[in-house]
């Protein structure tokens, strides 16, 4: 197994395969690198350099109690590419994993960075202020954290069950191995970490990160979205960010690069080629 220590001493495992020009894959809440498998075995395919790794807290990487916010992401994320030794890369986040991107190239710049794309992302901001009315009220976070308090494992195992896969819509055919390969890689993190997580991925407000960055970044997201609603994300990062593209689907969920794998794998090497 592959690890990087951070400045702190944390360890972050990552996975590396293949070669050519890499992409970097940033994973959503409360998940691992294990959910990129598809991305990450057509893109190997395709001939490019694949690389993923758990965020801290998550999977693999050290369970540790504090450091759960986005600057700490970013430099986690900077660690491993500094490691590497990567150049010309591209970042692709999903989710949470979008707004680790995003302040990543904020935050540690973009001179080794080719493109961007971020998935059904959190950016620019989640929760509902006076500045973004559109947002979700605190409330929402705050019952999430304490249903992740009260049994974590039924809490994810509905999340996979329901509205992740928008498995809880009529006439929708639920996959029990999606749910419970979710379910499995939710469990293998840290409840601190999770629990903290929530704060993090819905409260980092990142319109002052979109607007710094030059770097082409394709912005993704299904307008059936029920975990990050697409009016109050995909549109407005699009808008903020100096060279972004809107790419927007119908009766796809929150997580469509596993349901949706076909599709998103198809338009996200369609960008990188363009």
């Amino acid at each position: 197994m592959s690890f990087v220590t951070t400045k702190d001493g944390i360890q972050i495992y990552y996975k590396d395969w293949g070669t050519g020009q890499p992409i970097v894959f940033s994973h959503g809440w409360p998940l691992s690198a294990d959910d990129w498998d598809a991305q990450m075995m057509f893109f190997l395919n395709q001939g490019y350099r694949v690389i993923a790794s758990d965020r801290r807290g998550h999977g693999r990487s050290t369970q540790t109690g504090d450091g759960h916010d986005m600057d700490h992401y970013a430099d986690d994320l900077a660690a491993v590419t500094e490691h590497l030794g990567l150049k010309n890369e591209i970042h692709v986040g999903h989710s949470t994993g979008g707004g680790e991107v995003i302040h990543y190239l904020a935050r540690h710049g973009e001179r080794n960075v080719a493109k961007a794309a971020i998935i059904s992302a959190v950016p620019p901001l989640m929760v509902k202020t006076d500045a973004n009315p559109g947002g979700l009220p605190k409330q929402v976070f705050d019952d999430f954290q304490a249903q992740l308090a009260a049994s974590r494992s039924q809490f994810y195992r509905d999340i996979a069950a329901g509205p992740f896969y928008n498995y809880n819509k009529p006439g929708a055919t639920p996959s029990e191995p999606i749910i419970q390969n979710w379910w499995r890689q939710g469990m293998m993190g840290g409840a601190k970490a999770h629990y903290d997580g929530i704060v993090a991925f819905s409260q980092t407000d990142f319109t002052e990160d979109l607007k710094k960055i030059n770097t082409p970044v394709l912005v993704m997201h299904s307008e059936d979205d029920q975990i990050v609603p697409y009016a109050d994300a995909g549109p407005l990062s699009a808008k903020l960010l100096k060279n972004g593209t809107l790419k927007t689907y119908k009766g796809f969920p929150h997580g469509m690069p596993t349901t949706e794998a076909p599709t998103i794998n198809a338009d996200l090497l369609a960008f990188l080629k363009a």
